[in-house]
């Protein structure tokens, strides 16, 4: 698996036969194509090279600056950006995030557009030179354009989960401005892509490390029907348990790693939970700036780290409230309390829970964001590779849905599995949990806290199967879950927490407007529901 991953990293690095990872690397496609029509006979070893340029808008979106982490994170209820003594108001961008007042001129949700779309076009290109020749795939041309086909697939749910209404493009030489389909249509459009692209996709997790292969196109199929619901109107429970078990019964090997801190640290593409990841290095793969986003400037002497942190985003405090102090989760994802200088032993900064408003904080507060762990002398960039499927969400979209169509017993069984190594090393016996426990309301105290901490509001045990919510919330904080998770609950247009009451156009927050330039550009796009062109 290392040689692998290594490999492709390097591929999505390279950008090998493409016109390159970014749009705004402007190669000569006329040289391109004698290249390879002249000089290029591919073989299997070759097909990496031809696939890697379509994944690698994905390396600068995920963990990237006000990237799918930051959107999908900083509009929910986990982690916040407040003004800091160094700055981080940066035009009001993270409190608008915060309090659902984005509009369509707001770069993170642009961020995602334009990153999706990078990626389908060099799909569509890439299918093209391929179906006319112009890199002469004879064997293992079918697998090839299913990757690619899935891969244009899962551009097009990041677009489905945030904007809704977006164009679908196959054909990368129409040259005319493309119609606008609904969010009905966008899932029809997905959901057949991958079932069609997935039986001729690899099911050898261990030489696939980094790409879609059979088990993740099933967990992204187990995804969108979790959500179907939402992008649609009619649940998809009974599909969605289908393709989790299509998963769990297959033969990926995917397992729960022995250490839930194993799963995000800077060797992660070594753990047998990962199903779908973008992988990232320090050196040759930049993007990782989580470290740079949470930590303060001070931290920098923690870790010895060769570049600055930055001091922005923490946690939101009536979170933390709701672990239970002996959940292992609590400690391998919050970095809390005093840090120590490697080099002196000195306490440098003492991260307090505590955050007062999105104005006014001082540089220590709030804890920070430690999932992703950072080893001594980091650079600016993490090797930490960003899971974006792991066998973890497989059981508990499982069990979500066992607990929605009345097996709530089921689910709980499913759930106790995910919770035994957050609580083996403290009391196991809190690993267990009851089919009734998840039909509860939440412990989040939801509502608006005032300046001292108090926090005035309803809370959240109204929230249907609330604790499986809270669940969702300790396995997967920080990992680009929450804002789905809150939609899906129905939690985001109606609750109140740190800074944030509902919308006024509560319901139309659940997707985000369509980017103020692509509507300029294209009179065939009209602007979603809520929101001003």
């Amino acid at each position: 698996m290392k040689f692998n991953y290594r490999s492709f990293q390097w591929l999505l690095t390279a950008g090998i036969l493409t016109t390159g990872l970014y749009s705004c690397l402007d190669l000569n496609e006329e040289v391109y194509s004698e290249v390879v029509a002249s000089n290029f006979q591919p073989t299997e070893k070759d097909i990496p090279s031809i696939i890697a340029p379509v994944y690698g808008s994905f390396r600068g979106l995920m963990m990237g600056w006000q990237g799918y982490l930051d959107t999908q994170e900083e509009s929910a209820d986990c982690i916040i950006t407040p003004a800091r003594p160094n700055g981080w108001y940066d035009g009001g961008t993270y409190l608008r995030m915060h309090q659902h007042n984005w509009t369509s001129l707001q770069w993170q949700p642009t961020n995602i557009w334009q990153s999706a779309y990078r990626s389908i076009t060099t799909a569509n290109r890439v299918m093209s030179q391929i179906e006319e020749g112009e890199i002469p795939i004879t064997d293992g041309r079918e697998a090839v354009i299913a990757e690619l086909r899935a891969t244009r697939a899962f551009a097009y749910y990041l677009l489905l989960d945030n904007h809704g209404n977006v164009p679908i493009v196959t054909d990368f030489k129409d040259v005319s401005l493309p119609e606008q389909k609904s969010r009905q249509e966008v899932y029809d459009f997905v959901v057949s892509e991958l079932q069609e692209a997935m039986p001729l996709l690899s099911e050898d997790a261990s030489s696939t490390y980094g790409q879609l292969n059979k088990w993740g196109v099933q967990t992204l199929l187990a995804k969108i029907f979790l959500n179907a619901e939402v992008y649609t109107g009619s649940p998809e429970w009974e599909k969605c348990i289908a393709a989790c078990d299509a998963v769990i019964n297959g033969n990926g090997g995917y397992e729960l790693d022995d250490n839930y801190s194993d799963v995000f640290n800077w060797e992660n593409h070594t753990s047998p939970e990962i199903i779908f990841a973008v992988p990232y290095d320090e050196i040759y793969g930049t993007g990782n700036l989580v470290h740079m986003k949470t930590l303060d400037p001070l931290s920098r002497f923690v870790y010895d780290m060769q570049a600055g942190p930055w001091g922005g985003n923490c946690a939101v405090p009536q979170f933390i409230d709701t672990y239970d102090e002996q959940d292992g989760r609590l400690q391998d994802t919050w970095i809390m309390g005093p840090q120590h200088s490697a080099s002196t032993g000195e306490v440098v900064i003492d991260y307090q829970k505590t955050v007062p408003s999105m104005n006014g904080t001082a540089s220590n507060d709030g804890f920070r964001i430690g999932k992703y762990a950072i080893k001594q002398g980091a650079t600016g960039s993490l090797d930490n590779d960003y899971p974006m499927f792991r066998y973890a969400d497989v059981l508990m979209m499982k069990a979500e849905a066992l607990l929605r169509t009345g097996r709530a017993d089921e689910a709980a069984t499913l759930v106790t599995q995910v919770r035994e190594r957050a609580f083996r090393d403290t009391d196991p016996s809190k690993a267990q949990v009851t089919g009734a426990e998840l039909m509860q309301g939440s412990s989040y105290n939801y509502g608006i806290q005032n300046e001292d901490g108090s926090v005035e509001g309803t809370g959240g045990a109204d929230i249907p199967f609330g604790r499986l919510l809270d669940e969702l919330g300790w396995e997967f904080a920080a990992e680009a879950h929450r804002r789905q998770d809150l939609i899906r609950f129905g939690v985001f247009y109606t609750k109140s927490w740190f800074n944030h009451s509902p919308h006024a156009q509560a319901e139309t927050r659940t997707i985000f407007p369509i980017p103020n330039d692509e509507i300029n550009k294209n009179p065939n796009l009209t602007q979603n529901p809520g929101y001003a062109n």
